[in-house]
């Protein structure tokens, strides 16, 4: 028997969190983030991290469980998530994983192999100093000559993901692309619900740009301000989220207040496109469109076509 497992997942600023949590109210569950920022500790309002009062009394995992410093990857996620899940079904409850990483979320669903993925450190280390040396868009011009469909899914600023498929297409001689598709077309080794949150493309930026405006009043700039003063590496995994990136280069004077604000919309906006993009892949994934739908309304559709599966009949 495999254990059950929903996701709820879908672009940023599409409210997966409040959905999530009311659905852990309505079905006895428990919440496993799948958000490659919110594990980070001092790192609340740029990963829009969820509130105590917003999580409603419901457990939440995979959040506060790593220092800025430290570096988060596919392979520490797919394992602290597999505990999680184990632990939460193992109590009786149901796991609930909601977030827009995508490929974090296939790793988990479908037990991606990374052992071809060990990789080669001289040639990450010979790729990082390209990256210093002539700028991230050279490196990624690389990624889109060796494989142009990976470099579709990946922006050129997020460089290490760019290094990570030249690497991989370098260790192995196979496209990242191509080993994604063979691991998609995996059986889940859940027994699974997979839901993706969807709204017209103009509502969605409407909502990213408002959430981008919430978090310059909440405090963005102090929050990042801090992390500077914590002597955070801009190198590391977590100063390369959206909001820290552009608002660091604020900060160190190489653009204005105005120019990193307008820089995380755009960014958050192209992030939201890719993301879609990335879950329309997946075939496993049930597209549902939340537009003028409250959360009590979009809780309803999804536990109703939950309890419509036979498979699901106990939850």
């Amino acid at each position: 028997m495999k254990d059950k497992l929903l996701v709820i997942a879908g672009p940023t600023a599409a409210g997966k969190t409040a959905v999530a949590v009311s659905l852990a109210g309505a079905l006895d569950g428990e919440v496993i983030s799948a958000d490659s920022m919110q594990v980070y500790r001092y790192m609340d309002i740029g990963s829009a991290k969820v509130k105590k009062e917003e999580m409603r009394g419901i457990r939440h995992h995979m959040i506060d469980i790593l220092d800025p410093g430290e570096d988060f990857n596919v392979y520490l996620f797919k394992n602290l998530a597999t505990e999680a899940v184990k632990d939460i079904t193992g109590r009786g409850r149901l796991p609930i994983l909601a977030g827009g990483t995508g490929f974090y979320i296939r790793a988990l669903l479908y037990d991606a192999d990374f052992e071809e993925e060990r990789g080669d450190k001289a040639y990450r280390e010979e790729l990082l100093m390209l990256s210093k040396q002539k700028g991230a868009d050279f490196v990624y011009d690389l990624l889109r000559e060796a494989d142009p469909e990976y470099a579709d899914s990946v922006h050129a600023n997020n460089i290490k993901r760019v290094i990570s498929a030249l690497e991989f297409y370098h260790s192995t001689g196979k496209k990242l692309s191509r080993h994604n598709s063979e691991q998609r077309a995996k059986d889940p080794k859940f027994d699974l619900k997979y839901y993706v949150l969807d709204m017209p493309r103009d509502i969605l930026y409407e909502r990213i740009d408002e959430r981008v405006d919430g978090m310059i009043k909440a405090g963005l700039v102090d929050e990042v301000r801090r992390l500077k003063d914590m002597n955070i590496p801009a190198a590391s995994t977590s100063m390369q989220g959206i909001g820290y990136k552009e608002m660091m280069m604020h900060l160190e004077g190489k653009i204005s207040r105005e120019e990193a604000i307008e820089l995380i919309k755009k960014n958050s906006r192209h992030y939201a496109k890719r993301q879609l993009t990335w879950f329309r892949r997946e075939k496993d994934a049930i597209f549902i469109d939340i537009y003028n739908k409250t959360i009590p309304e979009i809780t309803e559709m999804i536990t109703e076509d939950i309890k419509g599966s036979t498979k699901w009949t106990g939850v």
